[in-house]
């Protein structure tokens, strides 16, 4: 995975460095999981794939899934000590990979269910906020420099101005 991403073992550090905060999730900009939030199961997901190039990846995520009641049951969200409760249950339950991906998972009446990544997590005054940014569709073969079939970025100048196009050349 080429970009940096937040591990189970640094998500937990940060809430047990600030057990009394109350923990927020902004998914996106002025956008808040209502404090009313449940945090429903915690997914440990070992994923193992082939890319288009052939070559078999492997990696673990752990999934928090956050969920929002209908009706409003709170003003005020859980303290992130509450949080580590429920991640010590699960813990007693299951191992999660400390190195795994970390992934929250969420959605509401106007926000479509999505599994996001903590991009960072900030104290700001009584709160750790925890900003979440969207996952993206990657191609790892392209990361690699292989092209499955598809260009290479400074391969589309010369098909841009190329004349014709040949079958198996990439360009159609």
């Amino acid at each position: 995975m080429e970009n940096k991403k937040m591990n189970w073992d640094t998500f937990k550090t940060s809430l047990r460095a600030n057990p009394g905060q109350i923990l927020q999730f902004q998914y996106a900009a002025g956008k808040w999981v209502a404090a009313s939030y449940h945090i429903t199961e915690i997914k440990h997901a070992p994923v193992t794939s082939v890319d288009c190039g052939g070559v078999m990846n492997a990696w673990t995520e752990v999934i928090v899934q956050l969920w929002e009641p209908s009706e409003k049951q709170s003003d005020r969200a859980m303290e992130a000590s509450k949080a580590l409760k429920i991640i010590d249950l699960v813990e007693s339950k299951i191992d999660l990979h400390p190195k795994a991906v970390v992934k929250i998972e969420f959605g509401n009446h106007s926000f479509d269910t999505r599994q996001m990544y903590p991009d960072n997590i900030v104290v700001d005054g009584e709160n750790l906020i925890v900003h979440l940014q969207p996952d993206a569709t990657q191609c790892k073969a392209n990361d690699r420099g292989q092209t499955c079939g598809t260009p290479k970025p400074d391969s589309l100048k010369i098909l841009a101005t190329a004349d014709a196009c040949t079958p198996g050349g990439g360009c159609c």
